[in-house]
């Protein structure tokens, strides 16, 4: 299909900063006809959406959950080893068993360290897997959104949470998981372990326990909102930084450097601030448990040394003790830690879900067939469209195509002519009315096959990286090297191509930018060709290229256009001048019609026009000849 991703040429709004190289890309106004889903706040629902994703790793995950259960144990035999040893040294009793606690006892550290890195190993995989699957969803879901979700939507914006914030629920995948498993299990295991050996001690011992789940709590709440808005600043930065590079050469011909400069610092210094917030929420954490920790430490020390006076503990168990409670604050101290990773995470997953949840504003019907054979007749019946409900853009537009023909769309900019077109091939559905071809309303088949039948050359050429050849094949993945050349040769292509170092394996960089704009134009037109489309639309494909090539170009489309059915959209009235119907458009309505004779003959709006643009062209050429 010869679809040109870059569609429309109308501004938006992408980010909540104003820049200059905002340059639109969509007909949509921003706010317009696509509603933005309210972001998820329920942090259970986006744990629960992420297992979603983990439950198709359910056999694994019970692996590492056991492997960390083992790892639990050995980490708190350890210190009872220890304490056994202690004693047994101390009393004399048996050396030999006092070798095989100490033999045991390293050797439950040297597991420990094994079975570490087996469950880091595992979780890696388990990470990279689900990621995988849901970078691959998001990216799914996106092109099945229609053309009005991108005119609302910075493309920095969504860039960042395909990258950043999948990267950031990477990293709590990777680490925070067994970490957090871990802390969990070693706290259960600890406090077992304390209250076998001395239930007093013990008892003293896990009093910390909910002084920090009831100190932590208001600390919680607040950093999550921190870093949600950490998270949307990230996007609304990236935005601006991808269009600043895109919009460069705009940048540097009104001279906005020191403008964007002054923006980028206004934005960017908004996401230092939020991230600042976050991070020193966050940051309260450490040293809260730290006091905690400290403070229980120096309990268990004290406490433990009156029971050993008095005959209540033995050395070896208050020496278990100070261990196990080193053991029980560092779970905490681990959770504490993780913290900013899950928020961080967590944020991100509502914002990656926000977009999995949105609702395309074009749906097929569910028994919706593909679209037979096209002979090519067009028929707008009573069209009515608006972006934003209660603001019409186009009015009862009526028009009729028979197979064919060629209709040619003038009036002045932002008249609706491309929205006409843009109807068409369903990037948008209709308020009321009907648009049918060959008698079948295009909202009762798929709009895959609709747009399939379809070929589109728009004014800004847009050409994917890669080989110039694979360029053109675009238009048809499956084209032989015969059919390719042959489409060049139509779009009076193949002779620059040839010209070029590598011919047809030229790669084309940067949107096509080591080749001219004209040269560009002519590889969308060869794209059209080999899709071969049943009805042709052309959108001011030749307004931005010089004469000479406009009249290479124009031939290219003539041949083009030959026996199907064709929409061009135009300012350069002559080029227009053999269509079948010409309609004049102007706020949103068609205000005359006819052939190019016929609507001079009317010394209306069009011959306006017309006269306006043949004596524009008689003054230049005065000018041309009197400078010479």
């Amino acid at each position: 299909m010869s679809n040109s991703n870059n569609t429309q040429s109308k501004q938006k709004t992408t980010t909540q900063v104003p820049s200059p190289t905002m340059m639109g890309r969509g007909r949509g106004p921003a706010g317009g006809r696509f509603k933005k889903v309210e972001k998820p706040k329920n942090v259970q629902g986006a744990i629960s959406r992420l297992w979603g994703y983990l439950k198709h790793e359910q056999l694994t995950l019970i692996l590492v959950v056991l492997l960390t259960i083992l790892l639990v144990i050995l980490s708190v035999v350890a210190p009872y080893l220890m304490g056994k040893a202690i004693d047994d040294g101390l009393s004399m009793r048996d050396q030999s068993t006092f070798n095989s606690l100490i033999v045991l006892m390293l050797g439950a550290y040297i597991l420990t360290s094994l079975v570490t890195w087996l469950q880091r190993f595992i979780m890696i995989g388990v990470s990279q897997r689900t990621l995988r699957k849901m970078r691959s969803d998001l990216f799914s879901k996106l092109q099945t959104l229609s053309i009005g979700f991108f005119d609302t939507h910075s493309h920095g914006e969504l860039m960042s949470r395909l990258t950043n914030d999948i990267d950031n629920i990477s990293n709590t995948l990777t680490s925070s998981f067994t970490q957090l498993t871990s802390s969990l299990f070693t706290i259960i295991g600890v406090s077992v372990m304390m209250l076998v050996l001395n239930w007093r001690l013990g008892l003293i011992t896990l009093i910390s326990l909910p002084v920090v789940l009831f100190g932590i709590q208001p600390i919680v709440k607040r950093t999550r909102k921190g870093y949600a808005l950490q998270q949307k600043n990230l996007g609304v930065l990236n935005g601006m930084i991808e269009e600043s590079i895109t919009g460069q050469k705009v940048v540097k011909i009104y001279c906005r450097e020191d403008m964007l400069i002054e923006e980028f610092q206004k934005a960017n210094e908004n996401l230092t601030n939020a991230s600042y917030k976050a991070r020193i929420l966050a940051g309260i954490m450490g040293p809260l448990m730290n006091v905690i920790n400290n403070l229980n430490y120096a309990i268990v020390v004290g406490v433990g040394s009156i029971m050993a006076i008095n005959g209540l503990a033995t050395i070896g168990v208050i020496a278990s003790f100070t261990n196990y409670t080193r053991q029980f604050s560092r779970p905490l101290n681990s959770i504490a830690s993780l913290f900013n990773e899950i928020q961080s995470a967590l944020a991100g997953a509502e914002r990656v879900f926000e977009i999995m949840d949105q609702e395309t504003d074009v749906k097929d019907k569910p028994d919706a067939p593909p679209i037979n054979p096209i002979k090519g007749k067009v028929e707008f019946t009573d069209v009515n469209f608006s972006y934003t409900p209660g603001q019409p853009i186009l009015k009862n537009i009526n028009l009729t195509a028979q197979p064919g023909e060629m209709i040619a769309l003038v009036g002045p900019t932002g008249a609706g002519k491309t929205t006409i077109v843009n109807l068409l091939t369903r990037y948008y559905d209709i308020d009321s009315g009907s648009i049918k071809i060959d008698d079948v309303d295009i909202r009762d088949i798929q709009k895959d096959s609709l747009r399939q039948r379809l070929g589109i050359v728009l004014q800004d050429s847009y050409l994917f990286s890669g080989t110039v050849r694979e360029a053109i094949m675009y238009g048809k993945p499956t084209a032989t090297e015969a059919e390719v050349e042959e489409a060049a040769r139509l779009a009076h292509a193949d002779i620059f191509i040839h010209r070029l170092l590598n011919g047809y394996d030229t790669e084309l960089v940067s949107e096509g930018t080591n080749i001219s704009q004209g040269q560009r134009q002519l590889l969308t037109i060869a794209r059209a060709a080999l899709a071969n489309p049943d009805i042709l639309i052309l959108d001011e494909a030749t307004s931005s290229v010089d004469t000479r090539t406009e009249l290479i170009i124009q031939e290219a489309m003539q041949k083009l256009m030959a026996d199907r059915t064709s929409f061009v959209i135009a300012h350069r009235l002559s080029t227009i001048r053999k269509a079948n119907t010409i309609l004049v458009v102007n706020d949103g309505q068609i205000i005359e019609r006819g052939t190019h004779d016929e609507l001079l003959s009317l010394q209306g709006f069009y011959a306006d026009l017309y006269y306006s643009q043949f004596q524009t062209q008689i003054t230049e050429s005065s000018n041309q000849i009197a400078n010479s």
